[in-house]
């Protein structure tokens, strides 16, 4: 049954329900938007065009009819759906409320959605009864839209202003602050309550600073990275820059907007470098080493108060000359040749031993340490030169020389025959004693004994490996008492009583043993020949000492007099630990231990103590001391001073150490201005690759530091440089070649080269996923009688490559700075199975 009644058009006056349903079916058309009416079921009885073309659909009025409304779905403003029978029309239908500006969303068949505003209010009869309702409603979308992105902009502009990353603040006219934003806070410490609404001036430190800016601005002037200082509310200076301008309405000074950029680390920095320049020049000036700079030419350009002391000129003097003017005749052309090579790149530094002579013709010696300044483009600048005055280092190295070959003169002119082999019993040296009692020539190398054959008195056959030296040398300790008969190559025989001595490096290990042969068909001959070797210990320079194997002190020479200033009677029976300072007296027990198990210890550099209690560097060789069975019944001990020599190359660590400080403060200001170049959200990635590559150089630098600037293992420098970027580079990197010791120079461009090939296989490459293994293997050649290293990186497993579209800083290290750097050749491959990489550069 239709809902539509007939209503008698007389006799009445007609509602508005009777009037919409009784009126043509056009006449909503001429209504300027879209319309529908229900009734008082809510069934749909009448909508226009406007209203289906909202809809995007034409709802049917008869079977099968719709409730509430024509729209396909209806949703609220926040997206839930709003079903029709909740709909604000079916509100209107069943309670009469009406509905004004209210939005929906509606959707239509093909998925689009607009937004509406709708008007609905209920029809009634004469007796307020509810006939029915109509809803006039219209397309908003555009309107909404325009909302929307006004709000976001709205949105954009206040987050812009309170989370900027610098510092913005509003000043009013009067100068008072009107907002300040979170990194302006920030910046000086204040919360807002503290710092909106005082005067701008009160945070000056400046006060005809912020005069001059405030009248400015007031004139209409623009600012632009002003500088200024403020204070914070801890009481520190900020130094920042200020950008700002003046808004004005109808003429009028309304305020301002700063924008405020802190430098104050830009200032710290540069007041860090100023001082750091300042105390370099302190150290040049004040250190007890010489220094100089020289240019190409070797003329010198600077030189320091102890280059001049050294040298004996002053410092105008040496202005005028180059190095090679006092360098002695015979030592000019090996330094002229390698300055040549340092200033034509091929090297960057050098050291040297050379002479130098002074005004007066004194010769010094002097260790030269030369390093190279070159600009950004590589050229040389000029070169650095560190002195060390080795002169007496030298006469002590050439006293110690002599000395030596004055001990094996010695042995060579004694009458006894004296020979020495090694630990294994290979003859080494004898003398012509040697040779003339054993009746014939030994070979180095031989074993045992000098002589040809052996016999016990009794005249029974002794092998030589049963003989007193290969006893002392297999249980470790001298043998004495015995006695044997040498049988030379014509028949004749000699009977002799040996003095077989092992020998010890410093840490105990046994390194050989001397014999004295003594020829006892005269016995006073003997004795002569015994009184002479207790002469040489007797007035030998070094201290010669021997002791119990309880520690217990038995001979003491003059030697050991002169060093340790006690006389024999003051310590022989007392504990050898009277020479041990109290933080070394744990090394005794160890020696001990190890002359009870019959161990040579040769050349120990330790510590000890002289009587007036003054701490002396020496050189400990210690020897078992055996009774005629064999025993360790004590061990003798030769210490040599070494004092000097010490402080010598303690000095010379100190001078290389502080050098490598240097270096590092230098790298650190480095990084700290490149800190504040690169500030910047566009500039965060330029400055971390930046930053990395100086992390690698430091990296190269601190192997190269533990080895004192002598070199760096290869192996050490590639993995020193990929551990920090390569997870698990255990599994993932395959190193393989033989030790290769690189130069300074040849470390630290390789270190570089190797941090850009793992960064890219760790951003593009092998290293992207879990199957990527990097290859590196290296061999070296020879090539027209220069060695050349070959090193090869290959990626395997990796993502398919591509030829990079531009090249980039890397590829132009790797292709063109690495080749000419090293002077070799460099081929780099972008292959779709992985990037290879392959270098031949000359190791020298």
């Amino acid at each position: 049954m239709s809902n539509v009644e007939e209503f008698p058009l007389t006799g009445r006056v007609l509602t508005e329900y009777e009037a919409l349903i009784t009126s043509a079916p056009t006449a909503l058309d001429a209504i300027p938007g879209a319309v529908y009416v229900c009734d008082h079921e809510g069934w749909l009885v009448r909508y226009n065009a406007e209203a289906a073309e909202l809809w995007g659909r034409q709802p049917s009025l008869s079977s099968p009819r719709e409730r509430f409304c024509g729209s396909q779905r209806l949703f609220l403003p926040d997206g839930a759906l709003l079903e029709h029978q909740d709909c604000p029309m079916a509100k209107a239908v069943k309670k009469g409320v009406s509905t004004r500006n209210a939005e929906v969303i509606i959707e239509r068949p093909d998925g689009s959605r607009i937004s509406a505003l709708v008007n609905i209010r209920p029809l009634r009869d004469h007796r307020g009864e509810i006939q029915g309702a109509i809803n006039c409603f219209q397309d908003i979308s555009q309107q909404k839209r325009i909302e929307e992105e006004v709000s976001r902009k709205s949105k954009d502009l206040e987050d812009f202003f309170e989370n900027s990353a610098i510092g913005l603040h509003i000043v009013s006219a009067a100068g008072i602050i009107l907002r300040a934003n979170k990194a302006e806070l920030e910046l000086l410490g204040y919360p807002a309550d503290e710092y909106v609404g005082r005067h701008i001036a009160e945070f000056h430190a400046d006060p005809p600073v912020i005069g001059d800016i405030l009248d400015r601005l007031s004139c209409g002037e623009k600012l632009d990275r002003y500088p200024a200082r403020l204070r914070a509310r801890d009481g520190s200076i900020k130094h920042v820059l200020i950008t700002s301008n003046s808004r004005f309405d109808d003429g009028k000074f309304v305020n301002t907007r700063c924008f405020t950029t802190d430098v104050t680390s830009l200032y710290e920095s540069e007041d860090a470098r100023r001082e750091s320049e300042e105390r370099l020049s302190a150290t040049y000036q004040a250190a007890t080493i010489g220094i100089a700079e020289s240019d190409a030419n070797g003329r010198l350009l600077r030189v320091n108060d102890a280059f001049c002391t050294m040298l004996g000129r002053s410092r105008e003097q040496l202005l005028t000359m180059t190095f090679l003017d006092y360098t002695h005749e015979d030592d000019r052309g090996e330094e002229a040749r390698s300055y040549a090579r340092q200033v034509n790149g091929e090297i960057d530094t050098y050291a040297i031993r050379k002479r130098a002579v002074k005004p007066d013709g004194t010769v010094v010696y002097l260790d030269v340490y030369s390093s190279t300044v070159r600009d950004h483009a590589g050229r040389f600048r000029y070169g650095v030169r560190v002195l060390l005055d080795v002169t007496e280092a030298k006469r002590m190295d050439d006293r110690l020389r002599e000395s030596e070959q004055h001990m094996r003169d010695l042995l060579e002119a004694l009458p006894a025959a004296v020979y020495t082999t090694d630990a294994e019993g290979r003859i080494t040296f004898f003398n012509k004693a040697a040779v003339e009692m054993a009746g014939r020539t030994p070979q180095i190398g031989d074993k045992w004994c000098v002589t040809w054959r052996l016999y016990r008195p009794d005249g029974t056959y002794l092998p030589h490996d049963q003989c007193p030296m290969a006893v002392a040398l297999k249980e470790d300790r001298p043998v004495r008492g015995e006695q044997a008969v040498a049988e030379r190559p014509d028949g004749t025989r000699v009977p002799f009583i040996p003095y077989p001595t092992p020998l010890h490096d410093v840490a105990g290990n046994l390194v050989g043993a001397v014999n004295m042969l003594v020829d006892i068909s005269d016995r006073e001959k003997a004795a002569e020949y015994e009184e002479r070797l207790a002469a040489i210990v007797r007035f030998s320079d070094d201290a010669i000492v021997s002791k119990d194997t309880q520690g217990i002190i038995q001979t003491w020479n003059r030697g050991a007099e002169r060093l340790f200033g006690y006389s024999a009677e003051e310590v022989i029976g007392k504990p050898i630990n009277i020479l041990i300072p109290p933080d070394r007296q744990d090394e005794e027990p160890g020696i001990l231990e190890r002359i009870r198990r019959d161990e040579h210890i040769d050349h120990y550099e330790t510590v000890r103590i002289r009587k007036d209690g003054t701490l002396i560097d020496v050189s400990l060789t210690v020897s078992p001391l055996k009774d005629a069975r064999g025993r360790v019944v004590g061990a003798s001990k030769i210490a040599r001073d070494i004092t000097e020599r010490r402080r010598s190359e303690e000095h010379r660590k100190l001078l290389v150490n502080e050098l490598n400080h240097r270096v590092k403060n230098t790298l650190a200001t480095v990084q700290s201005l490149a800190a504040q170049t690169f500030r910047g959200v566009n500039a965060s990635q330029d400055f971390a690759r930046f930053q990395s590559r100086l992390v690698a150089l430091a990296r190269a630098h601190d192997v190269l530091t533990r080895e004192s600037w002598q070199g760096a293992d290869l192996q050490e420098v590639l993995l020193a440089t990929i551990n920090p970027i390569c997870v698990e580079p255990q599994q993932r990197v395959e190193a393989s070649g033989p030790p290769i010791r690189l130069r300074p120079k040849m470390a630290l461009a390789l270190s570089m080269a190797f941090h850009e090939l793992c960064t890219n296989a760790a951003k593009y490459g092998a290293l992207t996923n879990d199957r990527g293994l990097i290859k590196v293997s290296w061999h070296v050649s020879d090539i027209e009688s220069v060695s050349h290293l070959h090193l090869q990186w290959e990626e395997i497993g990796g993502p398919s490559v591509k030829v990079p579209a531009r090249t980039g800083f890397g590829t132009r290290l790797l292709e063109r700075a690495l080749a000419r750097e090293l002077g070799g050749k460099v081929d780099l491959v972008f292959a779709p199975s992985g990037v290879r990489f392959h270098i031949e550069a000359p190791l020298a």
